[in-house]
């Protein structure tokens, strides 16, 4: 006897998928007709306009990274988004802003014209950023004992609320305290804003800022310095030991809570050093100026992978040069760089939740 035939079954349409491709087409056709219009239709911009945009995205993008790097050490450790991380930012900046002013009023010469600031530039900033980098540790540390820890076992939403309302209360506590007008950054002399070296491309002027040049530098080493920290040191198989099993740690004798506290004092520094930074170069700073760039550099955890150290950092280096090239490569207006910059947010949660490397998962959370 004949065995009777297995009737084949077609996979189901998955539609979810399909409108992931269409909305994906359509996006990429619309983006290649927009840069086509710019670059070879209207012609606007130079080689030289181009590459100041591509300098600015570097600077801007490495600032980035530097910040997403402090979300994805915490989330990494507690699987929450610290939305504080900004205000501890904003609250290192205006550290190094006071320190500079105080050693910008401390006269060293009898005839009273040169000032402490720019009779010793190198030791001024190292000066302002000890100071950012402090109050920023401290900042840090205080959120992680009186916000987070007493919710360590609740629901993954509390401490996420909870977060919301330091950043909220951050704010208004630095507008009570500095009030809310906008200060002007006064950098030492080797570090004048809009000095810099000048490179000659299309016949035109390119300067690329001795601030710009200072802050994108440091802020390579701190990512390099963060990495193998994380990777060679004890400390960082101690943290990565705590994000994969809390409990295990615990049992093979790792402080949890300690590691957990010192994870927030790092954060806290590197937002610290970036808000000193963020100074320098932009030369504005005030009670808001640490929520935009919060917000972007947890787009930029996102993007590269959530928990993903390598991910923050190519992360935010890629958002920055997509917020600086965008509404010039798009056509659009630059005040519209920030829906840019939240777009991509909304693309990669369609598209690729869990990032460009993937986001790091520990046995516990999947």
């Amino acid at each position: 006897m004949k065995e009777a035939a297995i009737p084949r079954t077609r996979a189901p349409i998955n539609a979810y998928r399909i409108g992931q491709a269409v909305i994906g087409v359509l996006f990429t056709a619309f983006f290649l007709w927009r840069l086509y219009n710019v670059l070879f239709v209207q012609a606007v911009y130079g080689a030289d306009t181009w590459l100041r945009f591509l300098i600015s995205g570097l600077i801007i993008g490495a600032v980035y990274a530097v910040i997403a790097i402090g979300y994805t050490l915490v989330y990494g450790i507690l699987f929450m988004i610290n939305f504080a991380h900004g205000e501890v930012m904003m609250l290192g900046a205006f550290a190094g802003y006071f320190t500079f002013e105080a050693l910008n009023a401390w006269v060293v010469d009898p005839a009273g014209e040169l000032t402490f600031l720019n009779a010793y530039p190198v030791l001024s900033i190292i000066l302002a950023f000890l100071a950012g980098i402090l109050v920023s540790t401290t900042m840090g540390i205080l959120l992680e004992r009186i916000a987070y820890r007493p919710l360590r076992g609740a629901p993954r939403l509390v401490p996420l609320i909870s977060a919301i309302g330091a950043s909220i209360f951050l704010q208004n506590t630095a507008q009570a305290l500095f009030g809310p007008g906008r200060r002007t950054y006064v950098n030492p002399s080797i570090l004048t804003r809009n000095a810099g070296v000048t490179l000659v491309v299309n016949n035109r002027d390119v300067i690329i800022t001795y601030t710009g040049i200072f802050t994108f530098i440091l802020c390579i080493l701190l990512l390099i310095g963060l990495y193998i920290l994380v990777k060679k040191s004890r400390f960082g198989r101690a943290m990565r030991a705590v994000a994969e099993n809390k409990q295990t740690a615990a049992l093979m004798g790792i402080d949890v809570d300690g590691v957990i506290s010192r994870t927030f004092a790092i954060s806290g520094a590197l937002a610290g050093a970036a808000g000193v930074m963020w100074g320098i170069h932009n030369g504005i700073i005030y009670h808001y100026v640490g929520f935009i760039p919060g917000l972007k550099a947890f787009t930029s955890a996102v993007l590269g992978g959530i928990g993903n150290i390598p991910g923050a950092m190519l992360g935010g280096m890629f958002l920055g040069i997509v917020e600086s090239l965008g509404p010039a490569a798009l056509g659009l207006n630059f005040q519209l760089k920030d829906v840019i910059a939240f777009s991509i947010l909304v693309l990669v949660l369609i598209f690729r939740p869990s990032g460009i490397l993937g986001e790091v998962l520990s046995e516990e959370k999947v």
